[in-house]
């Protein structure tokens, strides 16, 4: 993640269109998030997540907990929805002069 924010600052941008990462290991699903978000046009990696498994980095449970419902997830997730809480939303659907993502 470092990676990118690094490359999105030399390059005065938020996304990294046209943009390849290569990185030592499939990503991770923190590190995933990350490049979906950026938007790069492809990502090169070596080593596998099942490789990543044999030395202990084993995220298989989190990509299994994100295809989950909710209410099925071994964290508990429970929406919470005080007043005014789509404020912020409301606002940046309202302005005018916004990047889009």
């Amino acid at each position: 993640m470092m990676a990118i924010r690094d490359a999105c600052r030399n390059l005065n941008t938020f996304q990294l269109d046209g943009c390849d990462i290569y990185t030592s290991c499939e990503p991770c699903p923190m590190c995933l998030g990350a490049i979906y978000w950026a938007r790069p046009r492809k990502v090169y990696f070596a080593a596998t997540q099942q490789d990543a498994a044999q030395i202990g980095f084993d995220d298989q449970f989190i990509y299994n907990e994100i295809a989950k419902d909710k209410s099925e997830r071994m964290i508990e997730m429970s929406q919470l929805q005080p007043k005014g809480y789509l404020k912020s939303f409301e606002y940046w659907d309202r302005l005018l002069d916004k990047n889009r993502y």
